[in-house]
C-alpha cells in the first residue's frame, strides 16, 4: 500500500544528496505522494519535472534569546556529558567567549552550569524548555497549519543538525507525525553538538555510526536505526555524471602527458593553512623536486569563492583551478552557506576529478572518502601547531573520526612541506601502496554498496510506521 511521505531538504548538501541522486526517483515509485519541505527557495526545483510531488518553501525561523538560550544550554551540555572525546572538547574550548558581551557572559555561565549539570535527563529537559519557547511561534504556528493540511505519514529530515528547522519537527511531533532523519556527515556524532531534536527513527552511514549513534544518544533504540550507506557518494555510479577523459583534459586545459595531483581546499574557518600548502607543492614542482612530471589542479571549497587564494594564483599561473559552480540561492540566510547549490555540471566535474587525478591531497576532510572510493592515494596535510605560528589544523588529528582514519594508515599525514613533497614522491611511485587500507577504510565509512543507495533509502523510509 503507497503513502504520502514529507522530505524536508534542509540546504545546499541536502539538495545534492537527496535531489540531484536517484533518491526521488526512487522515493515517487514506493509513495503514492511526495512533499518536498524546502529550507531553500523553490525555485532551485525549477529543472525538475517529478510527477506527484508537491514542493513548498518553508518560511525561515529565526531564533529569540529565549530559545537560543535553551538550545545553546542543550548543546553545551551535550559536549560537557562527552568531552573525553577529544573534537567535544576541542568545540567547547573553541567555542568557550574571549570577551565579555552579554552574550559571551551568557555562554561562560551556561559553561559552568553544564560542566556539573550534564546528564541525560537535563539534556532533554533543556530540549523540551527549547521547544516550549517557540511553540506560539508566528512560524512554528504555520510549520503546524502546513502539516495540518498535507497529512503526510511520515516525515523525513534529511539533516538532523540544523536548529532553524526544530520548530518544524516540533510541528510533527505535536500531530503525532512519525519522524526520521539522516546522519549527515562522517563527523557530525563524535565532535559535533547536538541535533535538533528527538526523531523516531534514524538512517546512518555504516555499522560504526550506528554504534556512535547509540553511544550519544542513549534514549535511540537499536531497532530504530538503519545502516543505509550514503547518498553524499551516489553520484560517483551514475552514468549521468560520467565524463570521458579527453572532454576532462580539454575543458580543464591538461597536459594530459602530466600526471594529476588535486588539493581539494576545506572553507576557510578551517582551511587556513590551504594557500600555504598550495605554495609548498607548487613551489616544489617549479624547483623540480617532485620526481614525475606532473601538474597541480586546485578545487576550491563548495561554501566558498576562491578570492582568498588570490596571491597564490598570481604567484604561480601554472596552477589550475576548479571553483565548484554552486550557486547562490538567497541572500541574508541565518546560514547563507547553505543555500548553495550545486550545478550538474559542479557534480560531472568532481567525479571526472576523483577518477582521473592521480593523487588527492587536502586538510582532514571527507574528500579523503571521495578519493579512496576510486582508490587514489590521498595525503593529509596538517602544517600548524601551537608552536609554529599557524593555524592549529594538527589538532584534528585527535578528533575520534578522523583518528581512526590515521590509525588505519589508509593516508599518509604530511606534518611540513618536506614531509610534504617526500610522501607525493612515494604516492606517485607505488600508488598501489595503501591499496588495502583504503578498502578497509571504506568499508568502515560507508558499509552499504554505493548502487542502489537511493533505492535502499526510499524502501527504508517506506516501512516506517
Amino acid at each position: 500500500m503507497k503513502k504520502k511521505i514529507g522530505i524536508v531538504i534542509t540546504d545546499g548538501v541536502g539538495f545534492r544528496n537527496f535531489i540531484m541522486s536517484d533518491f526521488i526517483n526512487e522515493a515517487v515509485q514506493k509513495n503514492d505522494s511526495i512533499v518536498i519541505y524546502s529550507g531553500l527557495p523553490i525555485g532551485c526545483y525549477s529543472r525538475f519535472d517529478y510527477p506527484n510531488i508537491e514542493i513548498k518553501e518553508l518560511p525561515v525561523f529565526s531564533e529569540d534569546r529565549k530559545t537560543w538560550f535553551f538550545r545553546k544550554w542543550k548543546e553545551l551540555a551535550h559536549l560537557q556529558k562527552n568531552k573525553n572525546f577529544y573534537g567535544m572538547k576541542d568545540n567547547l574550548i573553541s567555542g568557550y567567549p574571549k570577551g565579555f558581551s552579554s552574550r559571551g557572559v551568557v555562554i561562560k555561565m551556561l559553561h559552568f552550569f553544564t560542566s556539573i549539570f550534564n546528564s541525560n535527563s537535563s539534556i532533554l529537559l533543556a530540549e523540551k524548555f527549547q521547544f516550549l519557547s517557540f511553540s506560539k511561534n508566528k512560524v512554528t504556528k504555520e510549520y503546524i497549519e502546513i502539516l495540518k493540511k498535507d497529512k503526510p505519514a511520515h516525515l523525513f529530515f534529511t539533516h538532523q543538525r540544523p536548529p532553524y528547522l526544530a520548530p518544524f519537527l516540533f510541528a510533527a511531533i505535536q500531530l503525532k507525525i512519525s519522524t526520521s532523519t539522516f546522519i549527515f556527515s562522517w563527523d557530525n556524532l563524535a565532535s559535533k553538538g547536538r541535533m535538533l531534536g528527538t526523531f523516531n527513527y534514524f538512517l546512518v552511514w555504516s555499522k560504526l555510526m550506528k554504534e556512535e549513534l547509540l553511544y550519544f544518544y542513549p534514549n535511540v533504540k537499536k531497532e530504530n536505526v538503519r545502516v543505509v550507506g550514503t547518498p553524499q557518494f551516489e553520484p560517483y555510479v551514475l552514468k549521468k555524471y560520467e565524463t570521458v577523459r579527453e572532454h576532462f583534459v580539454s575543458k580543464f586545459a591538461l597536459d594530459d602527458h602530466k600526471k594529476i595531483i588535486c588539493f581539494s581546499c576545506a572553507d576557510v574557518s578551517i582551511g587556513q593553512n590551504d594557500p600555504i600548502v598550495i605554495d609548498s607543492i607548487a613551489n616544489a614542482i617549479r624547483n623540480n623536486k617532485i620526481k614525475h612530471s606532473v601538474q597541480l589542479l586546485v578545487r576550491t571549497s563548495p561554501a566558498e569563492d576562491d578570492s582568498r587564494f588570490r596571491a597564490v594564483r598570481e604567484k604561480y599561473p601554472e596552477i589550475i583551478w576548479n571553483v565548484p559552480k554552486w550557486i547562490l540561492t538567497r541572500e541574508g540566510h541565518v546560514e547563507s552557506w547553505s543555500q548553495r547549490i550545486p550545478s550538474d555540471e559542479d557534480i560531472k566535474d568532481l567525479r571526472a576529478l576523483l577518477e582521473f587525478a592521480d593523487l588527492n591531497i587536502n586538510m582532514c576532510s571527507t574528500m579523503s572518502l571521495d578519493f579512496m572510493l576510486f582508490d587514489k592515494p590521498v595525503i593529509n596535510t596538517v602544517f600548524g601547531n601551537l608552536e609554529n605560528g599557524l593555524y592549529n589544523d594538527q589538532r584534528f588529528l585527535k578528533y575520534d573520526h578522523f583518528k581512526k582514519v590515521v590509525d588505519s594508515k589508509a593516508v599518509t599525514i604530511a606534518l611540513n612541506p618536506q614531509q610534504l613533497i617526500d610522501q607525493i614522491n612515494d604516492a606517485l611511485k607505488n600508488p598501489e601502496k595503501r591499496k588495502s587500507e583504503r578498502k578497509s577504510m571504506i568499508e568502515l565509512q560507508v558499509s552499504e554498496p554505493l548502487l542502489g543507495t537511493s533505492k535502499r533509502i526510499a524502501e527504508t523510509l517506506y516501512n516506517f510506521e
